[in-house]
């Protein structure tokens, strides 16, 4: 014969538990400040030994918010997304908002899909890490009517949190050129990601400021491999290389040490990012620090304002400084 389910045990059984009422058990789940400790403390046992759970669908009938952000992130394990998405999820949690957080591969059917799956869920707001630029036309076809921040420099739908790229960019070239070298080098990021094409542009323009022609861009796709495959189309008259992140430059690093040229002696190398390893390569990695968590912070901040009353929801974010952090992969010429 078979077992009847279980019954899930409810606001009432709590507050029957506990000797309060209902209304008690709800003021002590929304935290307010007027329940007696002990009350409180009553009502915690109860809800602990019934093992009650809050329904949150009954909770949105009652209250018309659902308190959660959606998060969309292209799949990667890159560190800089990775990075942001902890920061984000830790300060929605933090300013009582649930996140709600999901990947997609980079293609427009599975980016559309993991949109519906997010706005099925009822969510108040929107991040969406999205470096890519099919990733914010998905977004832009979507005509999504929620406060939304995207986590990328450049143009595109919504609000848009970020380090500034062409700053960090600016950055490196003129670190280089204040060292006396004239022919420098790209290894890019892959094409379509926006702020790959951004830091390039800016380099470009910094080097054609100065008066310098710059040297053929070498195309990569953000690995550590692409870096070292693109080590062997350095020219030989190159005397500093920028990379695109860090991993591009950790495996150039590579491919220079095994042709024989030596850095920084023969090829300076910096970075962007900096990534924990970039501080102990060989020679440890000069590079461009993005503060990927703050970005995330910033994107939280702007949109719990937006939720909360006391902000626009067109107002900008300001951007986020990058720092060049000088180590031993770049030297005087």
């Amino acid at each position: 014969m078979a077992t009847a389910a279980r019954r899930a045990p409810t606001m009432h059984d709590v507050a029957a538990r506990a000797g309060v009422s209902h209304q008690t058990v709800s003021r002590v789940l929304n935290g307010h400040e007027t329940v007696r400790p002990e009350t409180r403390d009553r009502v915690l046992e109860a809800i602990a030994h019934l093992g009650y759970r809050r329904n949150l669908a009954a909770r949105t009938l009652v209250t018309s918010r659902t308190r959660a952000i959606g998060v969309l992130a292209l799949a990667t394990p890159d560190f800089g997304p990775t990075s942001s998405l902890h920061a984000i999820e830790r300060a929605t949690r933090d300013a009582g908002y649930q996140p709600l957080i999901t990947s997609t591969p980079p293609d427009a059917e599975a980016m559309r899909t993991s949109l519906e799956f997010l706005l099925d869920q009822a969510i108040e707001a929107l991040v969406v890490i999205a470096p890519y630029q099919p990733m914010l036309d998905a977004l832009d076809r979507a005509g999504i009517a929620l406060p939304v921040v995207t986590l990328q420099s450049g143009d595109g739908p919504g609000v848009a949190a970020s380090v500034d790229q062409r700053a960090g960019a600016a950055l490196a070239a003129r670190h280089l050129l204040e060292r006396g070298h004239r022919r420098i080098q790209q290894i890019t990021g892959p094409v379509g990601f926006l702020e790959a094409a951004i830091r390039r542009e800016a380099v470009d323009a910094e080097l054609r400021a100065a008066g310098i022609e710059p040297g053929e861009a070498v195309p990569g796709d953000w690995t550590v491999e692409s870096g070292y495959r693109a080590g062997a189309a350095i020219a030989p008259d190159t005397t500093a290389v920028i990379c695109g992140n860090d991993q591009m430059a950790l495996g150039l690093l590579h491919a220079l040490v095994e042709s024989g040229r030596r850095v920084p002696d023969d090829v300076s190398v910096v970075g962007f990012d900096d990534i924990p390893e970039a501080a102990h390569s060989l020679p440890p990695l000069t590079t461009v620090r993005q503060e990927f968590a703050e970005v995330g912070r910033r994107a939280v901040a702007h949109l719990v304002g937006v939720l909360d009353g006391g902000r626009s929801a067109s107002a900008a974010i300001e951007p986020v400084a990058p720092v060049l952090v000088r180590r031993a992969s770049v030297r005087a010429v």
